[in-house]
């Protein structure tokens, strides 16, 4: 998140960035590696594999025993982080890394982490996931203080408060400073000694613990495992705070208790298909979503066809669950990217086409049933829908592997302003109709819950955080409500913007 003092309504988010995109976006992922030799080399693999978490910028920090060191770039991991003698410059068996994903006004070097700051003690890194939302309230007490930023993230805050602790210890200090923040976050620390991890007491961000060879390893998720042959050992639970030593891991609770509210929007989108996330297979959990949906949901219908490539499990959950066929009658074209063009009118016109187009053999004359995972604007759902009857489709049919998203998020996600999420202003009627599709629904609340293995939710205390779709908010939203005493439910006019 960035601590830019200003309203969205100053802001483009995601209209102007990316003319291709109409998603949300995780906004970074986190890995950490203790006692290996070759600490930098696994953390740039591991961040490859959770480059799907941020690609706007990258960091690594390492520690040789004797001194840290830093490297830090803008763009992907591959295209910085292999070029020659960068590893070279990141000697030591100590490493953390971070994948960043920004917003406009945040994609500048002095916020891609991890951050680090000399204490009294000795060095300390951090990098973390998520978004604290109290962070602006505690910078304005903090610069009262005598403290200078030198960022607008959020996790500079954090080393601040760690500076400023009365605890006499490391660990104690990092408690007592995570003990000032709300909101949802998950962090990977190194001093000159200690591998920190720790999640927030409600669990909203995902961190896993990994053995490679007797080294572990912190990573958001458990694809960042695969891809160095290390061996899954457990989530961190929430409020769990872990350090790792020469002598081994050292498991603290010292947080107050509360029941777990993880990310539901992990299942239905943010995480790889391949990872594990809270016990569940990502993929299984979506094709279990695309079942529900054909359940809640069926249509008369020739085939399924995914809006690839997050649409893609879904769809063959829907097929199987509707006993329909499954086609890929939409190719992806993958080497679009953010920067591919200037957007001018004439991109504009071209829109979605740059990165799909109808397999105008397969689905002409066809009654095609579309499955994504979400409508954020519809921008991108009404062009493809245009695309696929250009292409002579009988009837289109759009499925969504979601319940409608009518609200932003505080903890860590790319969020378009709420008055330009489709669903915060029409029903599911008008968006039919804004679309213009032939039938328009929606998985239901209970439905998601049920895919991602509950019975039903629980509307006292439901087992995920899904403000996105019902509002109900699971912490405190102080720097939201603070300003002109805004309701929950409209606080991204007033909210700021960035990255975690």
């Amino acid at each position: 998140m960035e601590l830019q003092d200003q309203s969205l309504e100053d802001i483009s988010i995601a209209d102007d960035i990316d003319i291709f995109d109409d998603k949300f976006h995780e906004e970074c992922g986190v890995f950490g590696i203790f006692d290996h030799n070759d600490a930098a080399v696994i953390t740039t693999l591991g961040l490859h594999s959770l480059q799907h978490r941020g690609q706007e910028g990258a960091g690594i920090v390492t520690f040789d025993g004797t001194q840290f060191h830093s490297e830090k770039h803008m763009g992907l991991i591959g295209d910085n982080f292999t070029k020659p003698n960068v590893i070279s410059r990141l000697p030591g068996k100590y490493a953390i890394g971070h994948n960043r994903y920004s917003t406009a006004g945040g994609d500048e070097m002095r916020n891609v982490q991890p951050f680090f700051a000399e204490f009294a003690g000795g060095g300390f890194s951090v990098a973390h996931n998520g978004n604290l939302t109290n962070a602006m309230t505690l910078q304005r007490d903090l610069q009262k203080r005598g403290a200078i930023f030198h960022s607008t993230s959020d996790t500079e805050v954090i080393l601040h408060l760690i500076a400023l602790s009365s605890a006499t210890n490391l660990a104690d200090k990092l408690i007592d400073a995570l003990a000032q923040i709300e909101g949802a976050f998950s962090l990977v620390g190194l001093s000159e000694k200690k591998l920190i991890g720790c999640r927030d007491v409600l669990g909203v961000r995902p961190l896993v613990l990994g053995d490679l060879d007797g080294a572990y390893v912190l990573a958001s998720e458990t694809c960042a495992l695969d891809i160095i042959g290390a061996r899954h050992v457990r989530d961190i639970e929430p409020g769990e705070l872990v350090i790792i030593t020469s002598n081994g891991i050292e498991s603290l609770f010292p947080f107050e208790n509360k029941k777990s509210r993880f990310c539901i929007f992990e299942y239905v989108y943010f995480a790889r298909p391949d990872s594990y996330v809270q016990g569940e297979n990502i993929y299984a959990v979506r094709k279990r979503i695309g079942e529900e949906l054909a359940r809640e949901f069926p249509v008369e219908a020739d085939m399924v066809v995914p809006v690839p490539d997050s649409g893609t499990p879904a769809a063959i959950g829907f097929a199987q669950g509707a006993g329909l066929p499954f086609e890929l009658g939409i190719i992806r074209n993958h080497y679009v990217g953010r920067t591919f063009i200037a957007p001018t009118d004439t991109i504009r016109h071209m829109g979605v086409r740059l990165k799909h187009n109808a397999n105008r053999k397969l689905i002409e004359g066809k009654r095609i049933v579309l499955v994504d995972d979400s409508i954020v604007r519809g921008t991108t759902s009404q062009k493809i829908v245009q695309m696929v009857r250009d292409a002579g489709a009988r009837e289109v049919h759009m499925r969504i592997a979601s319940p409608p998203t009518m609200s932003s998020c505080y903890y860590g996600v790319d969020t378009p302003k709420r008055q330009k999420l489709l669903a915060s202003r029409m029903s599911v009627e008008e968006m039919m109709d804004f679309i213009k599709v032939d039938s328009l629904a929606f998985l239901s609340i209970d439905g998601l819950y049920r895919a991602a293995g509950e019975t039903v939710r629980d509307n006292d205390v439901p087992q995920f955080c899904d403000a996105c779709f019902t509002g109900e908010y699971p912490t405190v939203l102080t720097d939201f409500e603070a300003r002109d005493n805004v309701r929950q439910l409209s606080l991204l006019s007033e909210t700021i913007e960035g990255a975690a």
